[in-house]
């Protein structure tokens, strides 16, 4: 399952703090039973998941659509320019992608304010904006560790695959795995495996997994919230074909008046080296709570994790920004325990604390789990 672990997910298809709730880490599922659909052979729960992990396909271009309704409130400052932002968590978003081996690859991203590019085509690497008229060329030289790399930059996902790889890392004792049997994908048919966390302080009440039952990749993923009829997240190719993609989606020609960038090659090269060695080492020999980053850690494990950061300093934002960010947080509840005080915002999957003392904390949980870890 260390494919699943070192992939980056749900950066783009959910925000930040919807993506905490479904990544975990694990053991594999065992051997629980998988019944399908009398038109497809029956497979185990642990076959599927090892189909998924083995997929290999030569080639695939598709359509995939992004939804998002989290019962979030009505929030100030997100309107006009952030009306990408907006649909991230309330709306609908539409991706194109095309993959012709790991060397190949491109993903746009239509917004409402233009379209964004990521293209990988060899040793090059372009990130274009339509809104800006701006473009980075990235040089990645093919004899590097970077070409142990992703066929995108770190970060970039590119299919559903990036969804359920963080879904399926968090298989553990905490998940129960079950299946519903037949489900149909972008008219192809699919198994569908079902991830449930076993402790009921998790908002989460299911994953659902389309799992292609030719191709073996990921054809959709849904995070439904506990209770729920309808998924709070839906990630789900809306058309998808397996011919190999021509070439020249793969080639970039900047448009005239584009502002190209290109940063040192070295440096990029010696980034995502770091990142391949961050990835390759193993766990730690004594557990203990995970540092995402600098001041950021995770405290608890599984589907009921939650998420400490600090919140940026006001000299590391945009005024603009800073603005928007303490109006958000000035319209949120006002809460206090003996933890301290700060505001809440909860909806229907995450429950989110800004603490006065420049705090966030997040997860999958009421908002009596994050005052307990407010308090550590």
């Amino acid at each position: 399952m260390s494919v699943f672990r070192s992939r980056p997910a749900l950066r783009w298809l959910v925000p930040a703090t919807a993506a905490f709730v479904v990544i975990g880490g694990g053991a594999a599922a065992g051997t629980i039973a998988a019944s399908a659909d009398p038109t497809l052979p029956e497979r185990s729960a642990a076959q599927l998941l090892v189909d998924v992990q083995n997929a290999k396909v030569t080639g695939l271009s598709g359509t995939i659509v992004q939804t998002a309704d989290l019962g979030l409130p009505a929030l100030p400052g997100l309107s006009g320019g952030g009306a990408d932002v907006m649909k991230l968590v309330a709306g609908s978003n539409t991706a194109r992608v095309w993959y012709a081996g790991e060397d190949k690859m491109r993903l746009a991203l239509m917004g409402t304010l233009g379209e964004t590019d990521v293209i990988r085509n060899g040793s090059d690497v372009w990130l274009w904006r339509s809104s800006s008229s701006s473009a980075t060329h990235f040089k990645v030289p093919v004899d590097s560790g970077a070409k142990k790399q992703p066929a995108l930059p770190n970060g970039v996902p590119t299919t559903p695959q990036e969804a359920a790889d963080a879904a399926l890392a968090a298989i553990d004792p905490t998940t129960a795995v079950t299946t519903t049997g037949a489900a149909k994908v972008a008219g192809r048919n699919a198994y569908e495996l079902v991830l449930a966390p076993r402790d009921t302080a998790s908002l989460v009440g299911q994953v659902r997994l389309a799992i292609d039952a030719e191709q073996h990749i990921p054809l959709g993923v849904d995070v439904y919230a506990k209770n729920a009829t309808s998924p709070a997240i839906r990630v789900a190719f809306q058309q998808i074909s397996f011919k190999v993609p021509d070439a020249e989606q793969f080639t970039f020609n900047p448009p005239p008046g584009t502002k190209v960038t290109e940063p040192d090659s070295a440096k990029v090269t010696e980034e995502l080296d770091k990142t391949h060695e961050k990835a390759e080492q193993g766990p730690a020999d004594k557990p203990k709570a995970p540092e995402v980053s600098d001041g950021t850690k995770v405290v608890g494990t599984g589907w009921t994790s939650v998420l400490v950061a600090k919140m940026p300093a006001g000299d590391d934002a945009a005024g603009k920004e800073a603005g928007q960010l303490d109006a958000i947080v000035g319209s949120l509840p006002k809460v206090s325990g003996t933890w301290g005080s700060g505001h809440l915002l909860t909806s229907a999957l995450f429950s989110a604390l800004i603490t006065d003392d420049g705090r966030v904390l997040v997860g999958a949980v009421a908002p009596e789990k994050l005052y307990e870890a407010a308090g550590k």
